[in-house]
């Protein structure tokens, strides 16, 4: 599975005006509430916090990928959001965030999750990207982007 199978223009958020992470998450949660592929938000809500309260999902570079499993998703979805300014993320190189990826995954399916984590670590680690990501003025833009990167992952 590719990330451009999970991932939607319209829940693809470019340069939000955010001023900490719970907001951040709120408004992820939000998006792929109104865009119908959450049937349960407050659950949703849940597992995303419960684990975050484990660890920080802020892997560093001003990146973070908060994550989560719950049954009430019909199938994997994703959510990405590019900040207007870095916020705090409790992020693990204790540097703020600017780009967030949220993937909510069915409690059945751990290794299509794992491996798309996996895949959306290893492509934001890539410092070039990142910063064409952050760049990028547009949803359709930042579609782009990850079509070009995951042409070139086998």
């Amino acid at each position: 599975m590719k990330i451009t199978d999970i991932l939607k223009t319209s829940t693809i958020l470019v340069h939000e005006n955010i001023d900490g992470k719970q907001s951040a998450l709120s408004l992820m949660i939000s998006t792929l509430s109104k865009s119908g592929q959450i049937l349960d938000p407050d659950e949703v809500t849940r597992v995303v916090w419960e684990r975050e309260n484990i660890m920080s999902t802020g892997i560093g570079k001003g990146f973070a990928l908060p994550h989560g499993k719950t049954n009430t998703v019909p199938e994997t979805v994703g959510c990405f959001l590019t900040l207007a300014k870095p916020i705090d993320f409790e992020a693990l190189d204790s540097m703020p965030v600017n780009i967030i990826f949220m993937l909510i995954g069915r409690e059945n399916t751990v290794g299509t999750h794992l491996r798309l984590l996996s895949r959306i670590s290893r492509l934001m680690n890539n410092d070039t990207f990142r910063l064409e990501i952050a760049n990028a003025q547009t949803s359709e833009e930042i579609m782009a982007l990850f079509e070009r990167e995951e042409a070139n992952i086998p």
